[in-house]
């Protein structure tokens, strides 16, 4: 049995591949700077072993191979050692694509938001024709309650993105992938940590389309003008195009895009009624559908089993509800994001509810102020607004939201830049508690004013959802 030792093991991406090696019958052991929990759990049951930190003992006995996630760097002490005793190393994406990829038929899900919920959607339509798919995706995919999954199935999902591989080689995870069926949903600046403008990422996109087969299909939305750049610099597959007037395309048939109806060649084909919310999530869902299409899976077959789905974890999740106040949690950072969740929502609950808006600028493209200058323009749909002041950035969140805070003034809504986490939620909860008692209502009689809080962050955020739910909890306590 051969053993893989991987560095930065508790990474969503890194932590996957883990399972998949110990599928394969692996022995497999690694280390990250923090382990905790869920990740760290989920491995443990998995029968691996764990290390905290960098202590060398970690490469005793010597592995055969050591997997190195692209969150390590030169300077490592276990990466050092790695180089120095001549180790056999490979990064996380072409051990995946040599070791799983390169044998089956790859779905690929792609673009700048929406690949983990349009991966999990393809994962769950494919199950449910029976196909039973093995899967990597960025997130916690339901009902199976994993991030990967390795079955018999000739077809894998995996979320293909566009972040570099490893320290030693720069190139974008999904150039390892074997993409047979690619699905490139949209196309923005982000990553500005390792990208200097949108072209670098184009470039990108374009080498990954050079790798599907002449056999496979490319499916794109022509109306984002980004991917039209990239599609027109060269595609030898197949092309699969999505939206109005394209081969593919949808219908909403409520303005909360709970339902709607596909279309493909201008005719109805099937129709969808779900939980979620939202026409990125409509896009999302065609993708998903589409994708399944071109491995067999019928319109109506993928429609039905689209209506069963149930969101994977941080996209518009509901953490709790109390006294009419209803908290969630979105994984949105980039301003086209939030803008998309917050219409979303306001779309779900309309115009007479209350949507208080409670974000952390945390990715390092927001922190390098790349999207600063757009930030403001990304609220417009909502009554509060509660920012989070980013941690080591050389601007200042307050001064990008001051158009906001002016036209939210108008209509004496308050817009709150804080430092610390503690203190963004006591200024949300005692707003809250001073219009329950401008209201002249009680705590419980607020349930009628309905309230939606949207936690907004790619991080833990501090714990502020569960922060704001227990404190809502002693407050109601203290009213009865």
């Amino acid at each position: 049995m051969k053993h893989i030792h991987i560095l930065g093991i508790c990474g969503t991406f890194m932590g996957g591949i883990a399972a998949l090696a110990k599928a394969l019958g692996y022995q497999v052991t690694g280390s990250d700077s923090n382990v905790y929990p869920p990740m760290s759990t989920q491995l443990e049951k998995l029968g691996i072993n764990l290390f905290q930190g960098d202590d060398l003992q970690q490469l005793q006995p010597t592995p055969d191979l050591v997997i190195i996630g692209n969150a390590l760097s030169r300077g490592n002490p276990v990466v050092e050692a790695v180089l120095e005793r001549k180790l056999a190393y490979q990064s996380g994406p072409q051990w995946l694509g040599e070791a799983l990829l390169r044998e089956r038929h790859v779905l690929a899900v792609s673009g700048t938001h929406g690949k983990t919920t349009t991966a999990s959607m393809l994962v769950w339509v494919l199950e449910q024709a029976g196909i039973n798919p093995s899967f990597l995706v960025g997130g916690v995919v339901q009902p199976y309650n994993e991030t990967a999954r390795l079955t018999d199935s000739p077809y894998f999902v995996i979320e293909a993105d566009e972040y570099d591989t490893a320290f030693f080689d720069k190139r974008s995870k999904f150039l390892h992938y074997f993409s047979d069926t690619l699905v490139m949903n949209n196309l923005e600046f982000d990553h500005a940590d390792i990208f200097s403008d949108l072209a670098a990422i184009q470039q990108q996109f374009a080498y990954v389309l050079r790798t599907v087969p002449r056999n496979g299909h490319v499916i794109y939305p022509p109306a984002v003008k980004a991917l039209a750049e990239v599609v027109a610099k060269g595609c030898w597959s197949e092309r699969v195009c999505t939206g109005e007037n394209e081969a593919w395309d949808t219908k909403l048939l409520n303005s909360a895009g709970s339902t709607f109806a596909v279309l493909h060649n201008g005719a109805e084909v099937a129709q969808v009624t779900w939980d979620l919310i939202g026409k990125h999530n409509v896009e999302n869902g065609l993708m998903a559908l589409v994708a399944a299409a071109q491995v067999g899976v019928e319109p109506k077959l993928a429609a039905e089993a689209l209506s069963r789905f149930t969101s994977p974890a941080r996209r518009l999740q509901l953490r709790g509800e109390l006294a009419g106040v209803h908290v969630y949690d979105d994984f949105a950072h980039h301003p086209t994001a939030i803008a998309t969740t917050l219409q979303a929502m306001r779309a779900h609950v309309g115009q007479d509810a209350r949507i208080v808006a409670i974000f952390e600028p945390r990715s390092n493209t927001m922190k390098a102020g790349v999207h600063k200058d757009t930030l403001a323009a990304a609220f417009v749909d909502v009554d509060e607004v509660y920012g989070l002041q980013p941690e080591g950035a050389n601007w200042q969140l307050a001064t990008q939201l001051a158009p906001l805070t002016q036209a939210l003034n108008e209509r004496n809504v308050p817009v709150v830049v804080c430092d610390n986490v503690q203190d963004l939620a006591n200024e949300v909860l005692q707003a809250y508690q001073e219009r329950v008692r401008d209201s002249g209502s009680s705590v419980e009689g607020a349930q009628a004013t309905r309230e939606y809080w949207v936690v907004m962050s790619n991080g833990a955020f501090g714990g502020i959802h569960q922060l704001l739910l227990d404190s809502l909890t002693n407050i109601i306590a203290k009213a009865e």
